[in-house]
């Protein structure tokens, strides 16, 4: 699933890749997304409701509380665990707004880093970069074989609104702050590095960039960092690492360019671009929010609220928001070899497709979309060979009690996903996020390849 190595030690090497890849040899093996390449968005399919294999959803009580909180296809069950206000090991209240996070294996536990996406308010642990800023991470253990959460406990505090990020190959979690200005007197919109077992370094990695940042995604052949930016008129961005797996020793940031000029891919559907270049970024912690400006002024790539990303499948995956034809969202595709690029799926409605925010790539070659819209939301499958179908139904309806969980009574069918996530090893939980009441839940069933 990810390129993340299961002991989470390795931060001295990266994996080369296959001499196959990019070469006719692989192609005829057959990537995951082909028979998407020739399709275009007058072509899609007018009925997205294929079964790819799991059937339809139903309600599914929820193992810790009883609840019916999620719905999901026949033979899939979960675990609720890391609800808003839950004490955690470390006698700390859980925060709320959860969001992003990755997965990391070591030996017959699984570590998750969790962000919350909180904004101004006094830092809920320590080591703090800002006291007077709400938001960080908690780090929460799983036991795969017996199906159990374990511990909980607060990693990194003193930020503001961690939205995404991304697992890098040496075993850490990148959080990014989704703003920009200054808050009790100290300035955000940066990245902060996580160990996957312990504390996170409150120090920001300036070099990265100040900006209004979304997710990361490494190349762990090369050590790049694929960078998106939640604006309207946002840049895709990729950061080299002076050392590879030491990014506090700095790098050089760039950002995507399709041709000769500033090209806007906000309305595009499926289609392919050939290959990009990238251009580089001046000042890369302005005291303004700049950087897109700087980068479009050298030619840089438009894009509308770049969200989600991921390494999978020995390709990039990017995410927009509201791109696309129908302003619904869009899939973009760079192979980080040839740095050829592409949008791969672009939703034709809210009905297909609504807003999607996080993802992953499942150890299954499918991937994994998380809806940030309106109405009732969902997480999706979008599988190798290019169908799209609904995975699982937030049915988070709390007016009626929680079961003993210290949460407002509200409906929050509406809230989004994010931070899904498969387990390293062999796939066979995925972990996602309700951000509002703030649930975590580890998800199992009949995984099957062609569909997730």
């Amino acid at each position: 699933m990810t390129s993340t190595p299961t002991d989470g030690t390795n931060r001295s090497g990266f994996a080369r890749r296959s001499l196959l890849r990019g070469t006719a040899a692989a192609a005829a093996a057959g990537l995951p997304f082909q028979a998407l390449t020739a399709r275009t968005a007058a072509a899609v399919p007018a009925k997205f409701d294929h079964d790819p294999g799991y059937g339809p959803l139903r309600p599914v009580r929820d193992q810790a509380t009883g609840l019916e909180l999620l719905a999901l296809p026949r033979g899939f069950e979960y675990i609720s665990y890391g609800w808003t206000n839950d004490l955690m090991d470390d006698g700390i209240r859980t925060p709320g707004a959860h969001d992003g996070m990755a997965a990391f294996r070591y030996g017959d536990r699984v570590h998750l880093v969790r962000n919350h996406e909180r904004g101004a308010g006094p830092a809920f642990t320590s080591p703090a970069y800002n006291p007077g800023a709400g938001g960080g991470t908690t780090t929460l253990v799983f036991d795969p074989d017996a199906g159990q959460w374990l511990e909980s406990y607060g990693s990194l505090g003193g930020t503001i609104r961690n939205c995404a990020g991304g697992p890098t190959p040496w075993g850490t979690w990148l959080t990014c702050e989704e703003t920009f200005g200054t808050t009790a007197g100290r300035r955000h919109g940066y990245i902060f590095e996580v160990a996957s077992r312990g504390k996170g370094d409150p120090t920001p990695l300036t070099a990265m960039g100040r900006f209004n940042h979304e997710a990361v995604a490494v190349d762990p052949a090369t050590g790049h960092i694929y960078e998106t930016e939640d604006r309207g008129d946002a840049c895709l961005y990729r950061f080299t690492p002076a050392v590879p797996g030491e990014l506090s020793r700095g790098g050089r940031l760039e950002a995507l360019r399709l041709g000769e000029a500033s090209y806007d891919t906000r309305r595009d559907g499926a289609r392919s671009y050939g290959t990009v270049s990238w251009v580089p970024v001046g000042d890369v912690d302005p005291d303004g929010d700049t950087l897109r400006h700087q980068a479009q002024r050298n030619g840089a790539a438009v894009f509308s609220r770049l969200e989600g990303a991921w390494y999978g499948n020995d390709r990039i995956y990017v995410i927009t928001t509201d791109g696309g034809p129908a302003r619904q969202g869009q899939v973009f595709e760079l192979d980080p070899v040839t740095d050829e690029f592409r949008v791969l799926f672009a939703s034709p409605g809210a009905e297909v497709l609504n807003a999607p925010d996080n993802m992953c790539v499942s150890p299954r070659g499918g991937l994994v979309l998380c809806e940030d819209g309106g109405g009732t939301e969902y997480v999706h499958g979008l599988t190798p060979e290019g169908e799209i179908f609904r995975f699982a139904a937030n049915t988070v309806d709390l007016r009626g009690g929680t079961a003993g969980k210290d949460v407002a009574a509200a409906d929050h069918t509406g809230s989004e996903w994010a931070g899904s996530v498969f387990e390293p090893k062999n796939g066979n939980w995925l972990f996602v996020n309700i951000q509002t009441p703030g649930i975590t839940f580890a998800i199992t069933g009949p995984w099957r390849r062609g569909a997730l």
